[in-house]
């Protein structure tokens, strides 16, 4: 799978990208993550790429003209599943949003910054829009690597048992059961017996009854859904 990611700040995304499962997938060639630096298609000697927004106001906008010669000279060059921006009044990200997404072949990804981007770019090339919650970040760095760890953990191959990720929190609108390591008693608390017990049914059956009273518990909405 391969991802595009249009910034002008790219280097945010590096660290994110080149560490533990993100790194061993690309390592596989399992994920592809390509960064482009908006600013080699700016205007002027100064590669400008933001200007003052019409009718006034604070903070400057993503100008149209950079954003679409750099989306121009990508989908000449390649076919993409969905063309997604980044942006807080976006589609909300969810499990099974990810799920759809890790379905797909090549996703171009737009970070905002600034104010945002020219809205003539949303109208003729954004196909899906995300969001990562409801609050504001200084782009749209940090949540297009929120977006391609959510997807890119999905791939088969990349994750070393490949059913983990089906048991994940919000895979069937369920939190995860509370989970348990060595040592079995800890400063006097012990492990669940039923954890060592060995009984297989059993034990799926405690941890679907206790993600179903952790979600009564703590996020009661998803079993509304």
């Amino acid at each position: 799978m391969r991802f595009d990611v249009v910034s002008v700040l790219p280097e945010l995304l590096h660290s994110p990208l080149q560490h533990s499962i993100m790194k061993r997938a690309q390592d596989k060639g399992l994920l592809e993550v390509v960064l482009h630096d908006l600013r080699t298609f700016g205007l002027g000697r100064h590669q400008q790429v933001d200007d003052y927004q019409y009718g006034g106001g604070a903070g400057m906008v993503m100008m149209p003209e950079p954003l679409a010669n750099c989306l121009d000279q990508l989908i000449a060059q390649r076919h993409y599943d969905e063309v997604i921006y980044l942006t807080p009044d976006g589609q909300r990200l969810q499990q099974g949003l990810s799920n759809q997404l890790s379905l797909k072949e090549n996703l171009l990804l737009i970070c905002g910054h600034y104010k945002g981007i020219d809205e003539r770019i949303r109208q003729h090339y954004v196909t899906l829009e995300i969001s990562i919650g409801d609050y504001v970040l200084s782009g749209g760095e940090l949540a297009a690597a929120v977006l391609i760890d959510s997807i890119g953990r999905l791939l088969p191959g990349v994750l070393n048992d490949e059913t983990s990720a089906l048991f994940d929190s919000f895979q069937d609108n369920l939190l995860s059961p509370p989970v348990y390591t060595r040592p079995a008693s800890f400063r006097g608390m012990e492990v669940p017996e039923i954890l060592t017990s060995g009984n297989t049914p059993a034990i799926e059956e405690w941890r679907y009854e206790q993600s179903l009273e952790r979600t009564r518990q703590r996020r009661p909405d998803l079993l509304e859904d």
